[in-house]
């Protein structure tokens, strides 16, 4: 791998100024394009292009191709969570989710996480590195050839701060939404963040109408300082006021979730002030019943408490939705995503 680069995480353009140092003609960088973002991972299997090229490709490039160390399959929702190893022997995992509408994947953005949100599995496990564009692609690659079904929609939600990584993230949305790959549309992609306001200022200038999902979690400072550490450098008051401006610019709506923790947020007294926070919004709010994660000493509000909070926002004028719970016995749901393999 060492000096080649990886075909998978180059745009067309790229692949044809690449082509033009190896002393090809530009045109093939399509063809090329196409047969990467079919998933192939041989570089020969490239039957349309010359022996001499393939050649020349060998010499390099490469086609990043990640080893599936286990397949977890939910017998309840039959959600399916894939533990990969990465070129470096790194860990990361994604989710398959089946809906009425079809499938959808969560892919992870970074191999770890720096932002030790306390609720969070992925928080204690280290960072490593960021994810190439070709790597979070070939996530959607991998289990979609597994399957052998069309993936609709991808969600950014799994291990890592998308944001954090930004650079990376929006190339990979510009590969995935290419009509020559995958061709998902961008209004069926979700970019979860803790809430790095700058980037979230800079993602609303990007003019690409994916879905935002701020990672709220409490209506206050004090009860988010408590479980989120990036709010000491971006507090909620910087925070609404950067999304306010996101929804005005994009006229898209973002979607706050709300991680509900028994004792810790879920009074109704914490549901008013969050009724106050984003009143008149452009948003929506996603109620999330803590999933279980070891060491953390945190348990899900009841139903009763979740349906009153709801009740509460939903009398205030605010739309709220109650997850659906999928793969938690996987340890494939919300936060329960590590970087490390599970026995």
């Amino acid at each position: 791998m060492e000096g080649k680069v990886d075909l998978l995480n180059m745009e067309i353009d790229e692949l044809g100024n690449f082509l033009k140092s190896l002393g090809e003609q530009k045109f093939r960088a399509r063809q090329i394009f196409e047969w990467v973002n079919k998933g192939i991972k041989d570089i020969d299997s490239m039957t349309n292009l010359s022996k001499a090229l393939r050649e020349k490709l060998k010499l390099k490039a490469y086609i990043n191709n990640f080893e599936i160390v286990k397949k977890l399959i939910s017998k309840v929702d039959g959600t399916r969570k894939y533990i990969f190893k990465l070129y470096d022997n790194d860990v990361i995992e994604s989710v398959l989710m089946k809906y009425s509408y079809g499938f959808s994947v969560c892919i992870s953005s970074q191999a770890g996480c720096k932002m030790g949100c306390s609720f969070c599995a992925s928080t204690g496990a280290g960072f490593n590195r960021n994810l190439s564009a070709g790597e979070m692609l070939d996530q959607v690659l991998t289990i979609k050839n597994d399957i052998k079904e069309r993936i609709g929609n991808v969600v950014i939600m799994g291990i890592g701060e998308p944001l954090d990584n930004y650079d990376n993230l929006i190339k990979f949305l510009r590969l995935i939404n290419n009509k020559d790959g995958l061709n998902i549309g961008l209004r069926h992609i979700t970019v979860s963040t803790c809430g790095l306001v700058p980037q979230i200022l800079e993602l609303s200038k990007e003019n690409m109408p994916i879905t935002l999902s701020v990672s709220l979690h409490a209506p206050d400072d004090e009860t988010r300082r408590k479980i989120m550490p990036i709010n000491n450098k971006y507090p909620l008051d910087k925070l609404i006021e950067a999304c306010k401006i996101y929804t005005i610019i994009t006229n898209r709506r973002i979607t706050f979730e709300y991680s509900l923790i028994d004792g810790v947020n879920d009074s109704l007294e914490h549901a008013k002030k969050l009724a106050i926070l984003i009143k008149g919004m452009l948003c929506h709010v996603n109620l999330i019943p803590v999933n279980t994660v070891s060491n953390t000493g945190y348990e899900k509000s009841s139903k009763e408490t979740i349906q009153m909070f709801k009740d509460l926002l939903e009398r205030h004028g605010i739309k709220v939705t109650v997850r659906r719970e999928l793969g938690s016995e996987i340890n494939a749901a919300c936060g329960q995503l590590r970087r490390n393999i599970i026995s």
